[in-house]
C-alpha cells in the first residue's frame, strides 16, 4: 500500500472520469486529494464545488486539502509516495514547467519532487498542441515526471486538445512508482 496524493485542477468536464480513479485508488492505497483553489470553489456546469469535496472527503476519509500551508508539509514529512494531478490542466502545466508554485497543487508537487518521488500527470487541456506544447515537452524530458497515456479527444472540432486515458490511471500509478513511463503514452 503506498501513500498517495491526488490533486485535481480546473478541468472540470473531466471530473466525472476522475473520480472513479479515486475510488479505484482509495481501495489499493492511501489517498488524500489536494484541489486548486478554482477547483476547489468554482460551481461549474459539471457540478458543484460542494458536492465534488464532499465525494472526495467520502471516498477517502479525508478533508481534501486545498491551500498552501496545508500542502507545504509533503516534502519535510514526506508524506506521499506518489503524487498525481488529474486533470493537469494547461495552466498547471505551464507553472510546472516554469518552476512557479503559487497554488496549493503546484506547491505540492514542488513539495513532493524535493524527495525524487515520482510525479504523474494526467493531461486535459484544449491547448496541448498549441500554446501548452513547449511546456508540455519540457516536462515531458523531466526527471521524476509521467505521464496517464493521452489523447486527442476531438481530433475534429478541437485539433489541438489533448485528454489523458483516466481509466490507465492505476497502470501508469504502478509504472511512476517502479520509475517507469507506461508505454504507449499516445494512444490512438
Amino acid at each position: 500500500m503506498s501513500n498517495i496524493a491526488f490533486c485535481l485542477t480546473g478541468s472540470y468536464c473531466t471530473f466525472a472520469a476522475v473520480f472513479p480513479v479515486i475510488e479505484e485508488l482509495a481501495v489499493l492505497h492511501s489517498v488524500r486529494t489536494i484541489f486548486s483553489q478554482n477547483a476547489y470553489g468554482t460551481d461549474t456546469r459539471f457540478g458543484k464545488a460542494a458536492d465534488w469535496l464532499a465525494r472526495a472527503e467520502k471516498i477517502t476519509g479525508n478533508v481534501p486539502w486545498h491551500s498552501i500551508p496545508e500542502v507545504e508539509p509533503i516534502g519535510p514529512q514526506k508524506l506521499f509516495d506518489l503524487l498525481i494531478i488529474a486533470p493537469c490542466t494547461g495552466n498547471t502545466l505551464g507553472k510546472l514547467a516554469g518552476g512557479i508554485s503559487d497554488t496549493a497543487v503546484t506547491m505540492a508537487a514542488k513539495a513532493h519532487l524535493r524527495n525524487e518521488c515520482p510525479l504523474l500527470l494526467g493531461v486535459s487541456t484544449n491547448d496541448a498542441l498549441s500554446g501548452s506544447a513547449e511546456n508540455l515537452g519540457k516536462l515531458l524530458g523531466k526527471r521524476y515526471i509521467y505521464f496517464i497515456p493521452m489523447r486527442q479527444d476531438d481530433a475534429l472540432c478541437k485539433p489541438r486538445s489533448l485528454v489523458a486515458d483516466f481509466s490507465r490511471t492505476l497502470a501508469a500509478s504502478e509504472s511512476a512508482l517502479r520509475g517507469e513511463q507506461i508505454q504507449p503514452m499516445l494512444c490512438a
